[in-house]
């Protein structure tokens, strides 16, 4: 027989109701957002409305004017005038775009510039790349031989003559670092190793410690003997530097007065904090000096006074003496940064070095002055902004960059008179530049996370 369990009764649960659901909240969503900031009461309401006409008719304004009604297509300023008298007349910022750009650079000779645009592009993708070894030794690299390398394809000329045979022979092995740069991170990617690395074993015979570097030296020295031989048989077209202009002559400028600036204002803020008295006064009497005046003095300055402090058979050219003039203005305003990111580094910091037996410039390199410079990344970005507005005053001087450049617009005989337009179109560039600078800076504080 089987054996028959009594289960227990389960008592029965009585049915509750549940309450009855509200209506949805509608204080979430755009809607409500616009409601709650916009039309919250009566006045903000007017004066929302107000707001909106006002910046509807500016935007209508703007876009009749510079895309609906603009003129694209045209010989002169006349027909832009004959087409569309309210519309923007786009075809002679169009014809004078590469000359914008450029400058009075040859057109046929233009491919070096981009050819030098894209090595520097290229000399800094690898400081991005997680795989890439020595990512200091690159910056580093990139700062002392690049400049070198771009001047080569920007001026030519015959090697010994128009050229120096220093200035090509850094130039070889410029470009022989970039070449074994890129053969060395296709080689990590495929997990071959690197190009040097069969040298290794021969080189521990002469050193054990620096075999490595004795190798990668070798294998660099090797390609730069070839690039060497390449250059020496292959002359490119002298170009004169009173022919660089356009955006190109700003990108050199600002780009060079930017790697300059922090360099010189470590020096020269370091020096302000100096206890030997000739060091520190020297250095407060640059910094105070040239941040009393303004940009362009300092550049009137270095071309009309520099000259006459040098030998009588040393004369430099324009744009050397506008670069020494922009590097020393930006360097001490870089220099007071770098000085107030010094000035709130804990007095901690300093002892720590003390105890770890480190010296003067060991605790600089290593502990204070990167904690420094993290903590004023904001400050050094808004100082990097500024001085790449500020090349434009060199047209003043006359160097033709793009604003001198968008000024002769106007004083063609086929576009004579046309202002706004090239203003519009360097507003909108320097815009973009300005932005693209702001926006990798925020990255920059997020991944080193300053202010924690």
């Amino acid at each position: 027989m089987k054996n028959v369990t009594n289960k227990q009764a389960v008592p029965l649960q009585k049915f509750v109701a549940t309450k009855s659901r509200l209506p949805k909240d509608s204080s979430s969503g755009l809607i409500a957002y616009v409601r709650q900031k916009f039309f919250n009461n009566l006045f903000n309401s007017v004066l929302s409305l107000a707001v909106f006409y006002l910046l509807y008719i500016l935007i209508s304004g703007a876009l009749n004017w510079a895309v609906f009604d603009a003129v694209w297509n045209a010989a002169n300023r006349r027909e832009c005038q004959t087409l569309s008298p309210n519309g923007a007349c786009w075809a002679g910022v169009i014809s004078w775009f590469n000359n914008l750009m450029y400058g009075r650079y040859e057109s046929a000779l233009q491919w070096r510039v981009n050819l030098g645009a894209v090595f520097g592009l290229l000399w800094l993708i690898p400081l991005a790349l997680n795989k890439t070894p020595y990512k200091t030794w690159v910056f580093i690299s990139a700062i002392l031989l690049y400049p070198f390398l771009a001047a080569y394809l920007f001026l030519g000329g015959e090697i010994g003559s128009e050229i120096s045979l220093f200035h090509a022979f850094v130039s070889a092995f410029a470009l022989a670092y970039l070449l074994l740069l890129y053969i060395n991170l296709g080689l990590a990617y495929s997990r071959l190793g690197t190009l040097h690395r069969p040298l290794i074993g021969l080189c521990q015979k002469i050193t054990r410690t620096k075999a490595k570097p004795l190798s990668f030296t070798l294998v660099w020295c090797f390609l730069a003997l070839i690039i060497w031989m390449v250059f020496a048989s292959y002359t490119l077209s002298y170009v004169p530097i009173d022919r660089w202009g356009g955006l190109f002559l700003t990108f050199i400028i600002a780009g060079f007065a930017i790697t300059m600036a922090i360099p010189l204002g470590v020096i020269l803020a370091l020096g302000r904090r100096s206890k030997l008295p000739v060091i520190y006064w020297l250095s407060l009497l640059c910094i105070e000096l040239v941040r009393s005046v303004p940009l362009i003095t300092v550049l009137f300055m270095s071309v009309t006074l520099l000259p006459l402090f040098l030998p009588a058979d040393i004369e430099f050219n324009k744009l050397s003496q506008v670069l020494v003039a922009v590097c020393i203005f930006a360097g001490a305003y870089m220099a007071e940064n770098i000085r107030g990111g010094l000035q709130a580094i804990p007095e901690g910091q300093y002892e720590a070095a003390k105890t770890l037996g480190l010296g003067y410039w060991h605790s600089m390199v290593l502990i204070i002055l990167p904690q420094a410079l993290r903590m004023m990344i904001p400050n050094i970005m808004t100082s990097f902004i500024s001085l790449l507005k500020d090349t434009t005053l060199v047209s003043i001087i006359g160097l033709f960059d793009i604003m001198l450049m968008a000024r002769n617009i106007a004083n063609d005989k086929a576009w004579l008179g046309l202002h706004t337009e090239p203003l519009v179109l360097i507003s909108i560039l320097f815009f973009v530049l300005c932005f693209g600078m702001s926006q990798y800076s925020l990255n920059l504080e997020k991944r080193l996370k300053v202010g924690h």
